[in-house]
């Protein structure tokens, strides 16, 4: 074997080996691309005055399922610890594939039937929420949540 025949194959080694990283590269870029279309949405409940137990109770026992129901994902919910916040407030975080994906998950929800008949039910003793704050969110390059 010669000097240039062992060049040679160098070369051709080294090439396959950048070619497969580089590969691999723009596969991991395609997937962070992808998945970088996933938003989070924080919400933010104020009830009425003595509201809150009320609607506490229907996540506990409908509204969860029903944002399962429209493919919403549920992250994690939350109450303040302090006053008076923690008296008529409920924080909760949802993922969803894309803000479209949200608007027509969200429409089919507030159109679902059922939902309309449970909600309007808990609503017989008065209207429970005041205001709703709603967040899009997109998660950071270095957040460990995406």
């Amino acid at each position: 074997m010669t000097l240039r025949t062992v060049g040679l194959a160098a070369i051709i080694v080294l090439s396959f080996a950048a070619g497969s990283f580089v590969t691999s590269q723009l596969r991991h870029i395609q997937s962070v691309r992808a998945a970088g279309e996933r938003v989070f949405e924080l919400r933010v409940y104020h009830t009425f005055p003595g509201r809150l137990p009320q609607l506490q109770s229907n996540f506990r026992d409908y509204n969860i399922t029903f944002l399962k129901k429209h493919e919403i994902t549920s992250i994690g919910y939350w109450t303040p610890q302090d006053s008076p916040a923690s008296e008529n407030t409920l924080i909760f975080v949802l993922a969803h594939d894309n803000r479209e994906v949200a608007a027509q998950h969200w429409k089919e929800f507030r159109e679902d039937p059922e939902w309309q008949k449970m909600a309007q039910a808990s609503e017989a003793a008065g209207k429970i929420v005041e205001k709703v704050d709603s967040t899009f969110m997109t998660p950071t390059d270095y957040s460990p949540l995406k």
